[in-house]
Protein backbone atom coordinates (compact mmCIF):
# COMPACT_ATOMS: atom_id res chain seq x y z
CA UNK A 1 0.00 0.00 0.00
CA UNK A 2 1.14 3.42 -1.20
CA UNK A 3 0.90 6.74 1.30
CA UNK A 4 -0.47 9.60 -1.11
CA UNK A 5 -0.88 12.60 0.16
CA UNK A 6 -2.26 15.75 -1.53
CA UNK A 7 -1.52 19.43 -0.51
CA UNK A 8 -2.54 22.80 -2.14
CA UNK A 9 0.76 22.92 -3.76
CA UNK A 10 1.17 19.37 -4.85
CA UNK A 11 0.64 15.63 -4.92
CA UNK A 12 3.62 13.47 -3.00
CA UNK A 13 3.77 9.41 -3.20
CA UNK A 14 5.67 7.02 -0.35
CA UNK A 15 6.20 3.69 -0.92
CA UNK A 16 7.39 1.82 1.98
CA UNK A 17 8.53 -2.11 2.38
CA UNK A 18 9.96 -3.82 5.53
CA UNK A 19 12.88 -5.87 5.39
CA UNK A 20 13.89 -9.07 7.06
CA UNK A 21 14.62 -7.52 10.11
CA UNK A 22 11.45 -5.64 10.38
CA UNK A 23 13.12 -2.24 8.94
CA UNK A 24 11.53 0.10 6.79
CA UNK A 25 12.94 0.36 3.69
CA UNK A 26 12.22 3.23 1.01
CA UNK A 27 11.44 1.74 -2.19
CA UNK A 28 9.65 4.65 -3.83
CA UNK A 29 8.58 8.07 -3.59
CA UNK A 30 8.22 11.30 -5.85
CA UNK A 31 6.26 14.62 -5.77
CA UNK A 32 4.49 16.64 -8.52
CA UNK A 33 3.50 20.29 -8.20
CA UNK A 34 -0.41 21.44 -8.23
CA UNK A 35 -0.67 24.88 -9.91
CA UNK A 36 -2.44 27.65 -7.58
CA UNK A 37 -5.76 27.12 -7.13
CA UNK A 38 -6.09 23.56 -7.86
CA UNK A 39 -6.70 22.70 -4.33
CA UNK A 40 -8.49 24.78 -2.05
CA UNK A 41 -9.64 24.89 1.45
CA UNK A 42 -8.74 20.55 0.95
CA UNK A 43 -11.41 21.25 -1.59
CA UNK A 44 -10.45 19.54 -5.32
CA UNK A 45 -11.50 22.24 -7.65
CA UNK A 46 -9.87 21.23 -10.56
CA UNK A 47 -10.66 17.55 -10.52
CA UNK A 48 -9.40 16.47 -13.48
CA UNK A 49 -6.32 18.61 -13.47
CA UNK A 50 -5.36 16.91 -9.92
CA UNK A 51 -6.17 13.45 -11.17
CA UNK A 52 -3.65 14.22 -14.60
CA UNK A 53 -1.18 15.16 -12.12
CA UNK A 54 -1.56 11.89 -9.65
CA UNK A 55 -1.12 9.98 -12.70
CA UNK A 56 2.03 11.99 -14.17
CA UNK A 57 3.46 11.09 -10.68
CA UNK A 58 2.49 7.00 -10.26
CA UNK A 59 4.35 6.46 -13.85
CA UNK A 60 6.98 8.94 -13.32
CA UNK A 61 7.42 6.68 -9.71
CA UNK A 62 7.21 3.31 -11.54
CA UNK A 63 5.26 1.73 -8.67
CA UNK A 64 2.68 -1.23 -9.74
CA UNK A 65 1.14 -0.74 -6.24
CA UNK A 66 -2.74 -0.21 -6.38
CA UNK A 67 -4.46 0.15 -2.98
CA UNK A 68 -3.54 2.83 -1.17
CA UNK A 69 -3.82 5.44 1.76
CA UNK A 70 -4.81 8.80 1.64
CA UNK A 71 -5.79 11.56 4.19
CA UNK A 72 -8.38 14.46 4.64
CA UNK A 73 -6.97 17.62 6.44
CA UNK A 74 -7.46 18.22 9.90
CA UNK A 75 -9.75 21.68 8.72
CA UNK A 76 -12.15 19.14 7.67
CA UNK A 77 -12.50 16.86 10.36
CA UNK A 78 -14.01 16.36 13.72
CA UNK A 79 -11.86 14.82 15.97
CA UNK A 80 -12.50 14.00 19.58
CA UNK A 81 -11.56 12.07 22.59
CA UNK A 82 -14.19 10.61 24.68
CA UNK A 83 -14.34 8.17 28.17
CA UNK A 84 -16.38 4.94 27.19
CA UNK A 85 -16.48 1.66 29.66
CA UNK A 86 -13.99 -0.76 29.08
CA UNK A 87 -14.89 -4.63 28.09
CA UNK A 88 -17.58 -3.23 25.54
CA UNK A 89 -18.22 -5.50 22.56
CA UNK A 90 -17.03 -3.89 18.79
CA UNK A 91 -20.60 -3.67 18.30
CA UNK A 92 -21.44 -2.11 21.48
CA UNK A 93 -18.71 0.40 20.82
CA UNK A 94 -20.12 1.80 18.00
CA UNK A 95 -23.54 1.95 19.57
CA UNK A 96 -21.55 4.60 21.86
CA UNK A 97 -19.87 6.32 19.73
CA UNK A 98 -22.46 6.60 17.59
CA UNK A 99 -24.57 8.55 20.51
CA UNK A 100 -21.86 10.47 22.10
CA UNK A 101 -20.97 11.66 18.37
CA UNK A 102 -24.52 13.88 18.28
CA UNK A 103 -23.15 16.39 20.35
CA UNK A 104 -20.29 16.80 19.02
CA UNK A 105 -21.27 17.15 14.75
CA UNK A 106 -23.18 19.59 13.53
CA UNK A 107 -24.59 17.18 10.79
CA UNK A 108 -26.87 14.60 10.67
CA UNK A 109 -24.56 11.26 11.05
CA UNK A 110 -26.28 10.09 7.29
CA UNK A 111 -23.85 12.77 5.61
CA UNK A 112 -21.02 12.14 7.37
CA UNK A 113 -18.08 9.31 7.36
CA UNK A 114 -17.79 8.50 11.08
CA UNK A 115 -15.16 6.05 12.41
CA UNK A 116 -13.06 5.77 15.87
CA UNK A 117 -10.41 3.80 17.45
CA UNK A 118 -9.47 2.81 21.06
CA UNK A 119 -6.85 4.17 22.84
CA UNK A 120 -6.60 2.33 25.94
CA UNK A 121 -7.19 2.78 29.22
CA UNK A 122 -7.68 6.05 30.65
CA UNK A 123 -5.33 7.62 33.04
CA UNK A 124 -7.88 9.51 34.48
CA UNK A 125 -10.69 6.92 35.14
CA UNK A 126 -10.19 3.97 36.58
CA UNK A 127 -12.29 1.08 34.19
CA UNK A 128 -13.27 3.00 31.25
CA UNK A 129 -10.91 3.21 28.03
CA UNK A 130 -10.06 6.28 25.76
CA UNK A 131 -11.57 6.24 22.52
CA UNK A 132 -11.05 8.82 19.31
CA UNK A 133 -13.90 9.51 17.26
CA UNK A 134 -13.35 11.06 13.84
CA UNK A 135 -16.23 12.72 11.67
CA UNK A 136 -16.16 14.24 8.06
CA UNK A 137 -18.88 15.19 5.37
CA UNK A 138 -18.96 12.12 3.49
CA UNK A 139 -18.60 14.85 0.09
CA UNK A 140 -15.02 15.55 1.41
CA UNK A 141 -13.99 11.55 1.75
CA UNK A 142 -15.40 10.46 -1.80
CA UNK A 143 -13.71 13.36 -3.79
CA UNK A 144 -10.62 11.87 -2.30
CA UNK A 145 -11.77 8.37 -2.85
CA UNK A 146 -13.18 9.25 -6.54
CA UNK A 147 -9.65 10.68 -7.13
CA UNK A 148 -8.11 7.53 -6.33
CA UNK A 149 -10.70 5.30 -8.82
CA UNK A 150 -9.99 7.44 -11.81
CA UNK A 151 -6.16 6.94 -11.68
CA UNK A 152 -6.86 3.27 -11.01
CA UNK A 153 -6.25 3.04 -7.29
CA UNK A 154 -7.66 1.45 -4.33
CA UNK A 155 -8.17 3.74 -1.69
CA UNK A 156 -7.93 1.12 1.70
CA UNK A 157 -7.42 3.82 4.56
CA UNK A 158 -8.78 7.88 4.89
CA UNK A 159 -6.71 9.38 7.39
CA UNK A 160 -6.49 12.69 8.74
CA UNK A 161 -3.25 14.61 8.29
CA UNK A 162 -2.60 15.63 11.21
CA UNK A 163 -2.61 11.91 12.56
CA UNK A 164 -0.41 11.02 9.55
CA UNK A 165 2.24 13.15 10.09
CA UNK A 166 2.85 12.09 14.17
CA UNK A 167 2.32 8.34 12.77
CA UNK A 168 5.73 9.55 11.21
CA UNK A 169 6.74 11.80 13.73
CA UNK A 170 6.40 9.08 16.32
CA UNK A 171 9.16 6.51 14.50
CA UNK A 172 11.67 9.57 14.54
CA UNK A 173 10.86 10.01 18.58
CA UNK A 174 11.30 7.07 19.53
CA UNK A 175 15.24 6.95 18.21
CA UNK A 176 15.67 10.01 20.45
CA UNK A 177 17.69 9.60 23.39
CA UNK A 178 15.87 7.18 25.86
CA UNK A 179 13.56 6.46 23.25
CA UNK A 180 12.08 9.89 23.44
CA UNK A 181 9.59 8.62 25.88
CA UNK A 182 9.85 12.44 28.08
CA UNK A 183 11.04 14.75 25.25
CA UNK A 184 8.88 17.14 24.49
CA UNK A 185 8.77 17.90 20.40
CA UNK A 186 7.07 21.24 19.16
CA UNK A 187 6.69 19.84 15.03
CA UNK A 188 5.71 22.97 13.00
CA UNK A 189 4.55 21.48 9.25
CA UNK A 190 4.82 24.74 7.27
CA UNK A 191 2.31 24.08 3.86
CA UNK A 192 1.45 26.67 1.58
CA UNK A 193 -1.34 28.94 3.03
CA UNK A 194 -1.12 27.49 6.60
CA UNK A 195 1.35 25.83 9.29
CA UNK A 196 0.37 23.18 11.95
CA UNK A 197 1.78 23.04 15.06
CA UNK A 198 1.81 20.04 17.23
CA UNK A 199 3.61 19.50 20.54
CA UNK A 200 3.83 15.96 21.05
CA UNK A 201 5.37 13.58 24.44
CA UNK A 202 5.77 10.07 23.31
CA UNK A 203 3.03 9.21 21.65
CA UNK A 204 0.52 11.74 23.27
CA UNK A 205 -0.61 14.85 21.35
CA UNK A 206 -0.05 18.12 24.02
CA UNK A 207 -1.37 20.47 21.87
CA UNK A 208 -2.41 21.45 18.16
CA UNK A 209 -2.90 24.71 16.42
CA UNK A 210 -3.53 26.35 12.69
CA UNK A 211 -1.15 29.41 12.17
CA UNK A 212 -1.96 31.34 8.39
CA UNK A 213 1.54 31.90 7.67
CA UNK A 214 3.67 29.65 5.24
CA UNK A 215 5.03 29.32 2.02
CA UNK A 216 2.83 31.28 -0.67
CA UNK A 217 4.74 34.57 1.61
CA UNK A 218 7.63 33.37 -0.06
CA UNK A 219 6.05 33.23 -3.18
CA UNK A 220 4.46 36.78 -3.29
CA UNK A 221 7.62 38.33 -1.62
CA UNK A 222 9.11 36.98 -5.39
CA UNK A 223 5.93 37.99 -7.48
CA UNK A 224 6.55 41.77 -5.74
CA UNK A 225 10.29 41.48 -5.77
CA UNK A 226 11.11 40.58 -9.51
CA UNK A 227 7.16 41.11 -11.04
CA UNK A 228 7.32 37.24 -11.78
CA UNK A 229 3.74 35.41 -12.11
CA UNK A 230 2.72 33.22 -8.81
CA UNK A 231 3.31 30.23 -11.40
CA UNK A 232 6.55 31.32 -12.66
CA UNK A 233 7.54 31.85 -8.58
CA UNK A 234 6.51 28.61 -7.98
CA UNK A 235 8.92 27.22 -10.11
CA UNK A 236 12.18 29.03 -9.54
CA UNK A 237 11.52 28.01 -5.27
CA UNK A 238 11.52 24.54 -6.81
CA UNK A 239 14.31 24.45 -9.21
CA UNK A 240 16.39 27.12 -7.29
CA UNK A 241 16.72 29.20 -10.29
CA UNK A 242 16.84 33.08 -8.63
CA UNK A 243 17.75 35.80 -8.83
CA UNK A 244 21.38 36.96 -7.58
CA UNK A 245 19.93 39.27 -4.76
CA UNK A 246 17.10 36.89 -3.75
CA UNK A 247 19.25 35.71 -0.63
CA UNK A 248 19.93 39.42 0.79
CA UNK A 249 16.33 41.12 -0.65
CA UNK A 250 13.75 38.61 -0.32
CA UNK A 251 15.29 34.92 1.86
CA UNK A 252 17.13 36.93 4.97
CA UNK A 253 13.30 38.98 5.39
CA UNK A 254 11.25 36.01 4.81
CA UNK A 255 13.03 33.85 7.08
CA UNK A 256 12.90 36.30 9.85
CA UNK A 257 9.54 36.72 9.19
CA UNK A 258 8.63 33.10 9.27
CA UNK A 259 11.11 32.71 12.32
CA UNK A 260 9.35 35.53 14.56
CA UNK A 261 5.90 33.47 13.21
CA UNK A 262 7.12 30.30 14.78
CA UNK A 263 8.65 31.87 18.13
CA UNK A 264 4.70 33.56 18.69
CA UNK A 265 2.96 29.94 17.93
CA UNK A 266 5.32 28.80 20.64
CA UNK A 267 4.81 31.36 23.28
CA UNK A 268 0.76 31.19 22.69
CA UNK A 269 1.76 27.43 23.69
CA UNK A 270 3.13 28.28 26.39
CA UNK A 271 0.77 30.92 27.71
CA UNK A 272 -2.02 28.41 27.13
CA UNK A 273 -0.95 25.18 28.79
CA UNK A 274 1.00 24.41 31.52
CA UNK A 275 4.36 23.71 29.94
CA UNK A 276 7.01 26.29 29.38
CA UNK A 277 9.40 25.02 27.53
CA UNK A 278 10.18 22.07 24.76
CA UNK A 279 13.18 19.89 24.06
CA UNK A 280 13.29 20.15 20.27
CA UNK A 281 11.76 21.87 17.50
CA UNK A 282 11.22 19.94 14.93
CA UNK A 283 10.36 21.91 10.77
CA UNK A 284 8.76 19.87 7.95
CA UNK A 285 6.98 20.79 5.10
CA UNK A 286 8.49 22.26 1.41
CA UNK A 287 9.47 25.35 2.52
CA UNK A 288 11.87 23.93 5.81
CA UNK A 289 14.66 23.06 4.41
CA UNK A 290 15.68 26.95 3.68
CA UNK A 291 18.98 28.23 4.33
CA UNK A 292 19.67 29.96 7.60
CA UNK A 293 15.91 28.73 8.74
CA UNK A 294 16.87 26.11 11.52
CA UNK A 295 19.42 28.60 12.72
CA UNK A 296 17.20 31.96 13.08
CA UNK A 297 14.39 29.79 14.57
CA UNK A 298 17.34 28.37 17.56
CA UNK A 299 18.57 31.96 17.63
CA UNK A 300 14.91 33.59 17.87
CA UNK A 301 13.72 30.55 20.85
CA UNK A 302 16.08 29.26 22.48
CA UNK A 303 15.78 26.05 21.84
CA UNK A 304 17.31 23.36 19.41
CA UNK A 305 15.65 23.38 15.92
CA UNK A 306 16.20 20.73 13.24
CA UNK A 307 14.72 19.89 9.79
CA UNK A 308 13.00 16.50 9.86
CA UNK A 309 13.76 13.91 7.01
CA UNK A 310 11.00 10.94 7.85
CA UNK A 311 13.64 8.30 5.72
CA UNK A 312 16.20 8.50 8.76
CA UNK A 313 17.51 5.80 9.74
CA UNK A 314 15.49 3.42 6.94
CA UNK A 315 17.69 1.55 3.90
CA UNK A 316 16.98 3.50 0.52
CA UNK A 317 15.74 1.25 -2.47
CA UNK A 318 17.30 1.20 -5.84
CA UNK A 319 14.36 3.36 -7.41
CA UNK A 320 15.46 6.05 -5.10
CA UNK A 321 17.31 9.05 -6.49
CA UNK A 322 18.75 9.70 -2.82
CA UNK A 323 20.27 13.68 -3.43
CA UNK A 324 17.07 14.59 -4.71
CA UNK A 325 14.92 12.64 -1.60
CA UNK A 326 17.55 14.14 0.61
CA UNK A 327 16.52 17.29 -0.60
CA UNK A 328 12.49 16.93 -0.65
CA UNK A 329 12.44 14.50 2.67
CA UNK A 330 10.75 16.90 4.78
CA UNK A 331 7.67 17.52 2.20
CA UNK A 332 7.45 13.70 2.64
CA UNK A 333 6.29 13.73 6.83
CA UNK A 334 2.57 12.95 5.88
CA UNK A 335 2.84 11.29 2.51
CA UNK A 336 5.44 8.49 4.86
CA UNK A 337 2.77 7.98 7.91
CA UNK A 338 0.35 7.59 5.72
CA UNK A 339 2.70 4.59 4.04
CA UNK A 340 3.62 3.53 7.44
CA UNK A 341 -0.35 2.50 7.99
CA UNK A 342 0.05 -0.56 5.72
CA UNK A 343 2.45 -2.62 8.51
CA UNK A 344 -0.12 -0.64 11.44
CA UNK A 345 -2.35 -2.70 13.54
Amino acid sequence: MMGLDISTSSVKLVELEQDRSNGFVLERCGVEPLERGWISDGNIEKFDEVVDATRRLINRVGTKTKDVAMALPTSVVISKKIILPEGLSERELEVQVESEAHQYIPFSLDEVSLDFCVVGPSPASAGDVEVVIAASRKEKVEDRQGLAEAVGLRPVVMDVESYAARTAASRLMARLPGGGSDALVALFEIGGMTSVLQVLQGDELIYERDQVFGGAQLTQMLVRQYGFTAEEAETKKRTGELPDDFGSTVLTPYVESLSQELERALKFFFTSTPHNRVDYIWLAGGTAGLPGLTEAVTQHTSYPCQVVNPFDGMSIGRHVREKKMLREAPSYLTACGLAMRRFLR
